[in-house]
């Protein structure tokens, strides 16, 4: 008995085994640390002329809180000049403000192997956020709904080199305006455990992202860790809203993390000059970082900076261009200066499709945000047409590319198996490299490889139906979607996010503006 008992036994092993090869292996990387110098390009002079100039426009020009009486009175108080909305911040006021931000801050995640460091030498990458339109191979470009919504968190969660679930990542419009905030953050909660962005389209709207935390984390985790990360947007030039205020009041009294980011048209909200535009964004964020800080001392905050150009001709944004590359180049080490997190970047494009132009200005704006020193890219995979379509096909080719920053972020491996001169000494003159022993042990994880782009032989690319990449994008969409296992999450706790939701739903009436 006791040997039918093994042999039993051993059965049971071999099921196991044999199902732990057929199940679907969902991979996370680590958020990227960088191992290679960041790209300065602006010298101490130019740093100081662009510093000293935006103290000049916050102390004689000044920035407007509109419709913010509370944040008026705050500043006052602080010791800036008020005149109606206008806010005139004496020199170095901003600077003394801001010395309380934290220059990282971890951002946890409900599954705490995923969590990330922001800011330092790390660069974490969330999907595009806020387009109303969607676009697929099949269906085309049409306005997105609660389903989009929902595959894109499963894509995220299922892609490996991204780190972060993001926020909208498209703009559900099949549901009512106050109310699609909660299915976004639901679906965020419970369809992926990667970290998630927070709802600041009204202050009401932050506060049920801070309640729906203390549902999932437990209230008090959540005063005393950060646990969402949320976009405050100046409205550039040097104007701060209502809504924008009165969300980051809420995150910041809850200790929960903000990227405070102007959102420039180079041309049409700033000057024309990369200058200009950098003593504007500088003047703009040390405005709404020190006010956080009036806030909370120590909330956690990003230095933002979304900077584009216009096309003069049309009129319309444009995005992988070369001053687009200096701005963010130049705010990444004001930033640092600062002593504060960076965000910018992102998989930028003017496009209309996932085609060439696509791929060009996003490699542009994925290496810029490499070399540029940012800790948070938001926007790295999905964005198509200037922001206004989020694409499935794009955010799967997007999300594969986000390896390559992964590779070259490490540097050179200098150890002495990088070295490789056993490997050298093995072939010598006229010999080949493949059968040595130094590549059998190493080739496995020599080369980064693609999980999506083809490099077969032409015949071979041809007989398998001669796709291209957009093509090859929507198979491995279906695959991503097809292989898709929702992670663990406590019955409990997702009945009552599920309870929240329909509480709050019920004690509003639709509304669609």
């Amino acid at each position: 008995m006791a040997e039918a008992g093994s042999r039993r036994a051993r059965g049971g092993g071999g099921a196991a085994r044999r199902a732990q090869r057929t199940a679907v292996h969902i991979e996370t990387a680590k958020y990227i640390e960088r191992n290679i110098p960041n790209l300065e390009i602006l010298n101490e002079e130019a740093l100081q002329i662009i510093e000293e100039n935006a103290e000049t426009v916050l102390a004689e020009i000044g920035v407007n809180f509109v419709e913010c009486p509370e944040a008026l009175e705050m500043w006052r108080e602080a010791g800036a000049d008020i005149d109606g909305e206008r806010v005139r911040i004496p020199r170095g006021l901003c600077r003394e403000l801001i010395k309380t931000a934290p220059s990282e801050y971890t951002q946890h995640a409900r599954n705490p192997e995923k969590n990330v460091v922001i800011g330092g030498k790390s660069l974490v990458c969330a999907p595009v956020y806020g387009p109303p339109f969607v676009r697929d191979a099949d269906g085309g470009r049409r306005y997105a709904t609660m389903d989009d919504f929902n595959k894109f968190v499963k894509l995220g969660y299922m892609s490996k080199w991204l780190h972060h679930s993001g926020g909208t990542v498209c703009e559900p419009t099949d549901v009512p305006v106050n109310k699609r905030h909660l299915d976004m953050l639901y679906a965020h909660m419970t369809l992926s455990d990667k970290p998630f962005m927070g709802s600041v389209t009204e202050p009401s709207r932050a506060q049920d992202t801070v309640d729906m935390c203390g549902v999932l984390f437990g209230k008090d985790f959540v005063q005393e860790n950060t646990v969402t990360t949320s976009l405050i947007n100046i409205n550039s030039p040097l104007t701060f809203d209502p809504i924008m205020v009165g969300a980051l009041d809420v995150y910041a009294k809850n200790n929960q993390g903000c990227i405070i980011s102007p959102f420039i048209v180079g041309g049409a909200m700033a000057p024309v000059s990369v200058a200009g535009t950098l003593t504007q964004v500088l003047a703009e964020v040390l405005a709404g970082i020190a006010y956080s800080q009036l806030v909370r001392k120590g909330a956690p905050v990003i230095f933002g900076a979304f900077v584009t150009s216009i096309d003069m001709n049309s009129g319309a944004p444009t995005f992988g261009t070369p001053e687009a590359t200096q701005i963010l180049n130049g705010a990444g080490q004001l930033a640092r200066r600062l002593g504060l997190p960076f965000r910018s970047g992102g998989g930028l494009c003017g496009s209309k499709l996932p085609d060439a132009q696509a791929a060009y200005e996003t490699a542009h704006t994925h290496n810029a945000a490499l070399l540029g020193g940012v800790n948070f890219m938001l926007h790295s995979c999905g964005w198509l047409e200037g922001g206004l379509v989020s694409s499935f096909e794009k955010f799967v080719m997007d999300a594969d590319q986000l390896g390559v920053l992964h590779r070259l972020a490490a540097g050179v491996d200098m150890s002495e198996n990088g070295q490789a001169m056993g490997a050298l000494r093995e072939v010598g003159p006229g010999g080949h490299f493949l059968g040595c022993e130094h590549t059998q042990a190493n080739f496995k994880e020599a080369f980064w490889r693609t999980e999506l782009l083809d490099y077969k032989p032409f015949e071979t690319w041809q007989e398998e139906g001669a796709r291209d990449t957009q093509t090859l994008a929507s198979e491995r969409v279906a695959k991503l979607l097809g292989d898709y296992q929702k992670p663990a999450i406590d019955p409990a706790v997702e009945e009552a996010l599920a309870e929240f939701v329909a509480k709050k739903k019920a004690s509003m009436p639709d509304a669609f503006i």
